[in-house]
């Protein structure tokens, strides 16, 4: 499916965590903000940052302690107004896309990408 970015968005995370499937992760808060993205957690996993993972992808082996059902990268891609967008997968209020200029990808806020109507 092709989308547009409606506006522009940076990450704030230049070192997303990053895993293989099974790997373990500490759990840590879950998210609450005004934008309604639910269901992310706070994970830490040997040798990285923390982030921001959908709860859809913790296997829980306690309140703390996880593993991770597949691979999973929490890498934001930044977008400006307009660019032309591939998108995927939709998790908790964010879609991963393709930027169609460069074949950059990362995940975008749904709130600001909007389907092309062919």
């Amino acid at each position: 499916m092709r989308y547009v970015a409606l506006g522009q968005h940076r990450s704030e995370y230049p070192d997303p965590i990053t895993f293989a499937q099974g790997a373990p992760l500490t759990i840590g808060e879950q998210y609450k903000g005004p934008e309604g993205w639910d269901n992310w957690y706070f994970c830490t996993t040997s040798g990285q940052s923390g982030g921001w993972v959908p709860g859809q992808i913790i296997e829980r082996i306690d309140a703390r302690q996880g593993r991770a059902l597949r691979a999973y990268t929490a890498r934001e891609l930044d977008v400006d107004e307009g660019d032309e967008l591939a998108g995927s997968e939709q998790l908790n209020g964010w879609m991963w896309c393709t930027r169609l200029s460069d074949g950059q990808s990362g995940w975008v806020p749904l709130s600001l990408v909007r389907k092309i109507e062919d």
